[in-house]
């Protein structure tokens, strides 16, 4: 485990790390969804346009489930803040592909940087999360999660935004987004240079290739620690029910509440603004210690949240503060989760952890877009409905979470 050290220049790295994140975060999703808006308004037969959106989705998801865990491997062969250097290096030629893509017009090259910046985000991941317990004292740790958790979900609002923006002034001329994208990847390069330099945690980590066999080794190594093991498994839930939530909400919007695609973006506003207030709201509340009883708590919040929400008839202003308690509750569940994630694994061994429960988290992401549909098409569940479903769904993944588990996690 990890000893109560830090970077003597912690400060000036962690808010590095944190600027970086920011960009990554803004730019993955305003390429993402500026794609997805040109397709959306391109002149496409309705099954053709809605079969290339599902896979500018899938193009982005698959390179976390099959490049994280040689992510892991080169978090842990390598200096963190290396790696994060040379991937951010490779953003600024990625968004030069994209900026070419977009200039054309030429939909497959499009949806190839969309794929490209998939695997960019995949590999930095592990990275980003295990450079922390390295750079942050331990009393720091849920406080750092809060922060990065924050400026993540911020990074996601303002890139869903930013691609609205784009695709109405570029109408016609989206090179220039593209160009605009790839300097802002200038801009994350130039931010990762501030991270303070760290030693490879693991030099001698022999090379993984094969993410089947690979994430199989790390699993059955991670279950040897209760904690570990509940906090991969926990993590893996979250994200399962947070795309569960996220897709069903933009269905909710439509067919109930009966809202325009700008009052839509709204309802993802609240719940994105939820999360990062409760993320920051759990780092504080941790006292310097990974608080599990937060995470009971959590889920209970999102259970709480999600009742009136599936009730017929809500309004509007009670849906919006039900979904804003939503993403509050996701915030105190997910950030002792991540930090026990990054605090339990010996730091020979961070990087790989990470992968694994990168890999998970989308392997849960996926499982929710089968949820969506048997729910919906088998079941014959409403949309509110499918909310009471998130909320069950976040009970129990919280009280799978924190069974057996104390007041909080210290560090030894």
């Amino acid at each position: 485990m990890d000893s109560d050290k830090s970077h003597p220049g912690w400060r000036r790295g962690f808010w590095s790390l944190m600027a970086t994140q920011f960009q990554t975060a803004f730019s993955d999703n305003a390429l993402k969804n500026l794609i997805i808006l040109l397709v959306l308004g391109s002149s496409l037969p309705v099954e053709e346009r809605d079969t290339r959106v599902a896979l500018a989705g899938a193009l982005f998801a698959a390179p976390f489930i099959l490049f994280s865990m040689l992510g892991g491997w080169l978090a842990d062969r390598f200096s963190k803040p290396l790696i994060i250097g040379y991937v951010k290096l490779a953003e600024i030629g990625i968004m030069l592909f994209a900026a070419l893509a977009l200039a054309g017009g030429w939909a497959s090259l499009e949806l190839a940087a969309i794929f490209l910046m998939g695997c960019h985000s995949a590999l930095f991941a592990p990275s980003k999360y295990g450079v922390l317990p390295e750079l942050l004292p331990h009393d720091r740790l849920s406080w750092g999660n809060g922060i990065l958790e924050l400026l993540t979900f911020l990074g996601i609002i303002f890139g869903i935004a930013a691609a609205g923006l784009l695709a109405e002034t570029f109408a016609g001329q989206q090179g220039w987004s593209g160009l605009l994208l790839a300097a802002l990847a200038v801009c994350g390069w130039a931010c990762s240079r501030g991270i303070c330099r760290l030693p490879a945690a693991n030099p001698a980590c022999a090379p993984r290739i094969n993410p089947v066999t690979d994430l199989w080794a790390r699993l059955r190594l991670m279950r040897l620690d209760r904690d570990l093991w509940r906090a991969c498994w926990g993590n893996t839930g979250f994200f399962f029910v947070a795309a569960l939530v996220q897709m069903n909400l933009m269905i909710y919007g439509q067919d109930v509440l009966r809202l325009s695609q700008a009052q839509n973006a709204y309802l993802t506003l609240a719940l994105a603004l939820g999360i990062g207030v409760g993320s920051v709201a759990a780092g504080y509340a941790s006292r310097g210690k990974i608080e599990y009883r937060l995470v009971p708590i959590g889920a209970a919040g999102l259970a709480l949240c999600s009742l009136p929400m599936g009730l017929p008839g809500v309004s509007l202003p009670v849906f919006v503060a039900c979904l804003a308690g939503l993403g509050f509750s996701a915030g105190l569940f997910i950030v002792p989760i991540a930090a026990v994630l990054q605090h339990r694994p010996a730091p020979a061994d961070k990087g790989a952890v990470q992968g694994a429960a990168n890999v998970l988290s989308f392997l849960g992401i996926l499982a929710a877009s089968g949820v969506q549909w048997v729910a919906g098409q088998a079941w014959h569940l409403g949309p509110g409905q499918i909310f009471w479903l998130c909320g069950a769904c976040a009970l129990l993944t919280g009280a799978y979470s924190a069974i057996s588990r104390g007041r909080f996690i210290v560090a030894e």
